[in-house]
């Protein structure tokens, strides 16, 4: 009994509208290199970020994840991977933009302590 329990499951995954004998199946499986990628980024320095490439992969993964629950067959795997492009991206995004502001701190305090180290020139005009 359970193996035909087993075995009526794994039929109605194989032949859903969303199972692997079809593209939507497949398409979000081999988006996670997406989502991947943008995971192995953040080891990147923040100055690397390509901030238009984010917006447009953040941009996307929201439109993306609506889109994939109103469509017919509903998406829920391509849903699922878009959210996780669009939070990556958007994380990158927040990245550079905390490094933006923090930089004008960095550069005031950096020129005050180089102003402080300097030696003062003793020069008299004539």
């Amino acid at each position: 009994m359970a193996s035909t329990a087993g075995a009526s499951a794994f039929n109605r995954f194989w032949n859903s509208p969303v199972g692997p004998k079809t593209i939507h199946f497949w398409a979000p499986a081999m988006k996670w290199g997406l989502v991947i990628a943008g995971l192995g980024d953040l080891a990147r320095p923040v100055d690397q970020i390509s901030v238009r490439q984010q917006l447009s992969l953040a941009a996307t993964g929201l439109i993306w994840t609506r889109w994939s629950t109103i469509i017919t067959p509903k998406n829920y795997s391509l849903a699922t991977v878009n959210f996780f492009v669009g939070c990556t991206a958007a994380y990158q995004l927040a990245r550079v933009a905390l490094a933006d502001k923090s930089a004008p701190q960095e550069e005031a305090s950096t020129s005050a302590a180089a102003a402080a180290a300097a030696p003062k020139s003793t020069s008299t005009s004539e």
